[in-house]
């Protein structure tokens, strides 16, 4: 069957991109599920294989994370993520600004992913324009940073990326990075566990767990490479692959695709 090797691939794929930008896995694994699965039943999936990907990533570059920066971003962003958690039931049902088909299926732009997209557009930015890149953020944004990040991964589940665009930006080192990355995304995967576990509920999950398990070992393979890769590249090579990852989740999100 077509997803029992198409799923695993994209899992190897999207965890060694996630290791140096930290963000990505679940934006990208969500809609390989969809493509077999059930909506309901593909975000259970994903939560499970992208919290194991996290616990893993956890063990092996943990210790290398910053405390100061977890402590100001990832209190606020585990604090955000539940308000943006409540917000999501409030409003669930608000109907699409446009809606288009393509290939047979159909795509909503919303409110929602507009505002994201553009926000992360402009992060994006910074990082890509000579002038801009000149201009720096600074520590005490960093609670501002785990505010929206949080929120907006209660809300939409895309808080990688909005955690990215200002952990750039925060003067860490490479390894510290990546390694704060993980822990604030271990955080917000705790403050989701409940979501996940009432979706995945409803579901036989036992019934996938062949698919489960080669998803989950693919991810740790592709996070394994990256943190051998890790040694090898330069925090300039990390910048600009956020800044260029930014941009495409953007006009995905934007569009409608994510």
């Amino acid at each position: 069957m077509t997803e029992s090797w198409l799923i695993p691939l994209i899992a190897f794929a999207a965890s060694l991109l996630t290791f140096f930008s930290g963000f990505g896995l679940g934006t990208l694994l969500a809609p390989a599920f969809m493509l077999f699965f059930p909506v309901d039943l593909s975000i259970a999936l994903t939560g499970i294989v992208h919290f194991a990907n996290n616990l893993f990533k956890l063990g092996l570059v943990g210790k290398q994370a910053n405390k100061d920066v977890l402590l100001r971003f990832g209190i606020p962003a585990v604090v955000a993520a539940f308000a943006g958690s409540w917000l999501l039931l409030e409003i669930s049902d608000m109907p699409a600004l446009y809606s288009y088909q393509l290939s047979g299926r159909t795509f909503d732009i919303t409110l929602l992913k507009l505002t994201i997209a553009l926000l992360l557009i402009v992060f994006s930015l910074f990082e890509l324009v000579p002038v801009l890149k000149r201009i720096q953020f600074g520590r005490e944004k960093l609670p501002l940073g785990g505010l929206l990040s949080g929120f907006f991964g209660g809300l939409s589940g895309h808080q990688g990326a909005m955690r990215s665009a200002f952990l750039i930006r925060a003067g860490l080192s490479k390894e510290a990075f990546v390694a704060t990355g993980v822990v604030i995304a271990c955080f917000i995967d705790f403050t989701r566990l409940g979501v996940y576990a009432g979706r995945a509920a409803a579901f036989d999950i036992s019934a996938h767990s062949t698919l489960l398990i080669t998803a989950i070992l693919a991810a740790i393979a592709g996070a394994l490479l990256g943190n051998r890769l890790l040694k090898k590249i330069t925090i300039i090579f990390v910048q600009y692959t956020v800044a260029v990852l930014l941009l495409l989740i953007s006009v995905a999100l934007g569009a409608g695709l994510i």
